[in-house]
């Protein structure tokens, strides 16, 4: 793919298109004071130079294709607001900081006004002081108190590790303030003697949402006295509560202020984010709150020099004699390699448990070759380790026992990693807001430093990296989420009735939905309406209906078979793809076979082993149309959005080789269907448009097939997701449309908002997927325009060229964007900014609404009512012959599916999540990658390759 590539040597040309990451301005504090330059790099060899020396290498100025370099900016000071006690004040000078930045000092004025304020700057512009200071000014007050708590505060991190890091932090910095500050980290690894302690005498206690859900919640009497002083709330790292987790960690969070209120208190809500479209709308979304944004950041920040960076094709040859490029993984590797030989403290973020293994892996052996000392001083740093072996990492990267670490997103979320020189990003992150933050955990002392994006070989990857400008001249996007999908809110409407009964006056705080549910939940005998409210009804826990990280099911531990010993867990929604039977599995630069997978047990039992190759599941996927919510006339054709059914199974896997990928053999999987209940957007086509496009029915498949692989690849640029969370179905004929269709759906339950976003973007989305297949430079299609690594096909058929003149055809009729043309993800694009699910209600969450049931659906296209198709809210005749639709063969339905959600459908087991990359973890010590597989990169993107070329 050479569309815009610079010849070699000519990386800079581009240079003067430097721009900065979208922030929004608002007022800053009025006490400023003059501004200084960021700190030196000190010794340090210059970002250009480190770049300039990985470039040197034999081919490898070409792989660059634009160099960004953002330059240094001054910070602009300010003094901290008088109600800061003088103690916190001198506490902090004592540290090194004699004055804050001026967003630090407005933040800590909304704190103390009492607002709920979000600081949505950028990375390691000192946002935990923002909220440390008015936080440890109040917690000092109730220190003062008979009881020594009068008042407390909440931390809120999405990760174990992050929490961990911040409860350091804060003990270094309130070390002069005695025993007035008493932080306490309350999680999974929290041993079960220490919680009582925590419960009554802490005063700042850092948890996650998890175990906010599981423990604090469901236990709240025994909380009442740290309930009854919450002062504040703090939520670090709230741009990553999006989609499903989001709208679950806003339930979360709206049944913390029922109790706080039955308590008498009102905590101010704090919350940090990365630079964000729209802060104080996303923040208000998760909170129920108005929220206050501070978002103009005045800290200074030194060079960041961003490099675009694509591994180059090899002699190799993938499915269908498609050229295969060099994989992320095997590049990434080479650059840790390469940095961590210059002495350059790096670290390479991928995005699956099993690509972090390899990159280390890799590097290790190639470091070993150069000076045996080296290997020790390079890791790898996942989700699924025990917390002993996280925290002894930990431990390594702060003391700079570690050179290069091989990470995956949970290290990404605000861990202070101070003296980082460069960051590899292996393959695009699927969203502005996480490049931007992966990219900032360099130079975070105010030095220069080096990022670079390592492209994957697919269609979005391949764009980005030959145009710049959707990178560096666009906005970061706003966050995606929907507390009013009832697959979220059912559970937690449970899960609140069983803390205290519901009233009616707890309607409003949950949401417009409520209403409709209460019956349902009452007919399904989980609610029990009395004068006093709505009752739990049940035994069990009301909390465990639900795992807010979608996951669904408890997660599947991984047993080695001789000797009994646990290495790790999975997500029991990825087990079928990550640890069926016969399936590699890495840890910690071990390979192990699984002989075993036990669904019923949650085990599977391995074996060390050596196989000269890696495992890639596939699987098959059909769907059935509930409802059309809306649709709109593209010429002929029409554009839908509405809930649909999906099955998918996996009914075998692929031995590849390590280092060609190619494939050794196909072996069979019995393995249970399972069934989702979700969002999609779906677009048909006529005969007369077929026969303008000169569509004949033997292409027909292979065209439908390969613009429905592109446009899956191509929709995180205009929507807040990952390729990963989302699946697609082609069909030639499908039997609910009776039209070729192509479906695009949420891989949660109830949706998350994606599909909907690419209906209101659909015109653009579409525009983009042409685009990058019309521009790739290969002639029958590859993993860098129409091939998927997920495809459960096999990548068969595909017709590039047939995709090229379909798509051309439908756009030649497309109106405009429902709500007029943006840039992707730009604030205020079409859809609603949030990309929430208007009010349709996605099929019934608790399988119990009678037939004919009429559904909310969301407004039409121009603010008319919507369109909806007739009958009845039930699968209808269509669905009852089941979900398949189409036959069998290369006519029938290609598919390229997400992760699935374990468990029956209906909200107590569909909590299943598809998205496969890397997660922050849960509360238990488990993984909490949601729906994570093992990886997601080899050659061809193949699920598993080692990668080593």
């Amino acid at each position: 793919m050479a569309f815009n590539h610079l010849p070699a040597a000519m990386h800079d040309a581009l240079g003067p298109l430097s721009a900065s990451p979208v922030t929004h301005s608002v007022p800053m504090a009025k006490n400023h004071r003059p501004s200084r330059p960021p700190e030196s790099g000190g010794s340090r060899p210059s970002p250009d130079m480190v770049l300039d020396r990985l470039a040197a290498g034999a081919g490898r100025s070409a792989r660059i294709t634009h160099t960004e370099h953002l330059p240094p900016r001054t910070g602009t000071h300010a003094i901290w607001p008088d109600r800061i006690r003088p103690e916190v004040v001198a506490a902090i000078q004592k540290a090194g900081i004699d004055h804050p930045w001026a967003h630090q000092a407005a933040a800590a004025e909304h704190a103390l006004d009492g607002e709920s304020v979000v600081i949505a700057t950028g990375t390691a512009s000192g946002k935990s002081l923002a909220y440390l200071a008015p936080v440890l000014s109040a917690l000092l007050d109730g220190s003062e108190a008979p009881n020594g708590r009068g008042a407390t505060a909440l931390y809120l991190a999405p990760t174990k590790a992050l929490a961990a890091d911040q409860r350091r932090s804060v003990k270094e910095l309130a070390a002069p303030l005695g025993n007035g500050i008493r932080p306490a980290v309350y999680d999974g690894d929290t041993p079960v003697e220490e919680r009582e302690w925590v419960r009554q005498y802490a005063n700042y206690v850092l948890t996650n949402p998890d175990m906010l859900h599981r423990g604090i919640l469901p236990s709240h009497p025994r909380w009442s006295s740290f309930l009854r002083a919450l002062r504040y709330v703090v939520i670090d790292e709230c741009h990553t509560y999006r989609g499903v987790f989001g709208s679950h960690v806003a339930q979360v969070v709206r049944r913390l202020r029922r109790l706080c209120a039955r308590y008498g208190s009102e905590p101010v809500f704090l919350l940090a984010s990365a630079t964000a479209a729209e802060p104080s709308a996303a923040a208000g979304r998760l909170t129920g709150l108005r929220v206050v944004e501070v978002a103009d950041d005045a800290s200074p920040r030194g060079e960041l020099v961003f490099a675009l960076w694509e591994p180059p094709l090899t002699d190799l040859h993938g499915e269908k004699g498609a050229p295969v490029r060099r994989t992320a993984t095997a590049e990434t590797a080479d650059l840790l390699t390469d940095l961590t030989v210059q002495g350059v403290r790096s670290v390479a973020f991928v995005r699956s448990r099993r690509g972090a293994e390899l990159i280390s892996v890799i590097a290790k052996e190639r470091l070993a070759e150069i000076d045996r000392s080296l290997p020790a001083r390079v890791a790898a740093y996942r989700g699924g380790y025990l917390p002993e072996e996280r925290r002894a990492l930990e431990r390594a990267l702060h003391s700079g026992q570690l050179l290069g670490l091989a990470a995956t997103t949970a290290l990404e979320l605000g861990i202070d990693v101070s003296g980082l020189d460069a960051v590899v990003i292996a393959g695009y992150p699927g969203t502005r807001a996480s490049l931007w933050q992966q990219a900032g955990r360099a130079g975070r002392a105010g030095q220069g430093a080096l990022a670079i994006l390592v492209a994957r070989d697919d269609p979005l990857d391949t764009f980005l990296v030959h145009h710049p400008e959707a990178l560096f001249q666009q906005p970061v996007e706003s966050t995606v989420l929907d507390p009013d999908n009832p697959y979220v809110l059912a559970p937690h409407l449970c899960a609140a009735a069983a803390e205290l009964p519901l009233t009616q006056t707890d309607l409003d705080l949950f949401g417009p939905a409520t209403a409709d549910l209460l019956p349902q939940l009452e007919a399904a005998k989980l609610l029990r309406q009395r004068p006093s409210g709505w009752h739990w009804t049940r035994r069990e826990r009301a909390a465990d209906l639900t795992d807010i990280r979608g996951e669904g099911g408890r997660p599947v531990q991984i047993v080695e078979e001789g000797t009994g010993r646990l290495l790790g867990t999975v997500d029991e929604s990825a087990a079928h793809t990550a640890v069926h039977e016969g399936a590699v599995h890495l840890h910690q630069g071990r390979t192990y076979l699984v002989r075993k997978l036990d669904l019923d047990d949650s085990a599977a039992l391995v074996e060390e082993a050596n196989p000269p190759y890696s495992t890639t599941a596939r699987d098959t996927t059909a769907i059935a149309v509930l409802e059309t919510d809306t649709e709109i006339p593209w010429g002929d054709g029409r554009l839908c959005f509405g809930s649909v059914e999906v099955t998918n199974q996996v009914v075998s896997f692929l031995r590849r080789k390590l280092i060609s990928g190619e494939v050794l053999g196909e072996t069979k999987l019995d393995l249970p269907p399972r069934t989702l209940r979700t969002r999609a957007v779906w677009w048909t086509v006529t005969q007369d448009q077929l026969d303008t496009a000169r569509i004949n029915p033997e292409i027909l498949g292979g065209a439908l097939h390969a613009a429905e692989h592109a446009s899956i690849g191509m929709l995180p640029l205009f929507a807040t997701c990952d390729r990963w969370d989302i699946g697609g179905v082609s069909v030639p004929l499908h039997p609910d449309t009776l039209l070729p269709t192509v479906f695009v759906y949420d891989g949660h339950p109830g949706g998350a908002g994606f599909a909907e976003r690419a209906f209101h973007t659909a015109r653009g989305w579409l525009t983009a997927t042409l685009q990058a297949i019309a521009s790739c430079e290969c002639e029958a299609g590859c993993p860098s325009c129409i091939q998927s690594p997920k495809c459960g096909n096999g990548n068969d058929p595909l017709h590039k060229r047939g995709a090229v003149r379909l798509l051309t055809e439908l756009l030649r009729s497309a109106p405009p964007d429902p709500r007029g043309p943006t840039e992707p993800n730009a604030p205020g694009s079409p859809g609603d900014p949030s990309g929430a699910v208007s009010d349709g209600s996605p099929g019934d969450p608790l399988g119990t609404t009678p037939e004919g049931s009429p559904g909310a659906a969301p407004d039409g296209p121009d603010g008319a009512p919507p369109s909806r198709s007739p009958g009845p809210r039930s699968p209808g005749p269509a669905a009852a012959r089941g979900p398949a639709g189409a036959p069998e063969g290369p006519g029938g339905a290609a598919t390229d599916a997400p992760g699935f959600p374990g468990g029956p459908e209906g909200f107590g087991g569909a909590t299943g999540s598809a998205c496969l990359a890397e997660g922050p973890e849960g509360a238990d010590g488990a993984t909490a990658a949601p729906g994570s597989a093992e990886d997601r990169e080899g050659p061809g993107g193949a699920t598993g390759s080692a990668a080593a070329q």
